[in-house]
């Protein structure tokens, strides 16, 4: 795997960023941009893909239970056709399910206090989005961490 790979949370009033080192290893949170428009939007995280020489980029998408389609994975795929639109990038959808929870555990075990436990996990939830899917991805396997 070459180049960086971005993932996008792409929330209702903030969607949060997370990219990959070079080797498609490991993810880390990126920054959070805050809701204007799916256009504004788009622009900034083309923008911020082109800025980080990304390869890829991954948007979150919550896969219902039973495959039926939600709104919330109707707004996934515009973001990602609008995304793919901007920055001529392949873009793929990739299941999110589970990923702010998981970011909260992220949080709880890094020690955070419980006044800043709160807070935005949109760039954690991405990162974890990213990184669930790094692992599912990975060529040959292997960690090269």
């Amino acid at each position: 795997m070459s180049g960086r790979i971005m993932a996008v949370d792409p929330g209702e009033k903030r969607i949060g960023l997370a990219i990959s080192d070079e080797t498609g290893t490991l993810a880390r949170g990126l920054c959070v941009i805050k809701h204007i428009s799916l256009k504004q939007d788009c622009l900034e995280i083309a923008k911020v893909a082109q800025n980080n020489a990304v390869t890829k980029i991954i948007v979150g998408s919550p896969m219902g239970d039973n495959g039926e389609e939600r709104p919330q994975m109707r707004h996934a795929q515009k973001v990602a056709d609008v995304i793919a639109e901007y920055s001529n990038l392949p873009v793929e959808l990739y299941d999110e399910s589970g990923s702010t929870q998981k970011a909260r555990e992220i949080r709880l075990q890094a020690g955070a206090n419980q006044k800043n436990r709160g807070g935005h996990l949109d760039g954690v939830a991405a990162a974890v989005i990213l990184q669930n899917w790094l692992e599912a991805n990975h060529e040959d396997g292997k960690s090269h961490a």
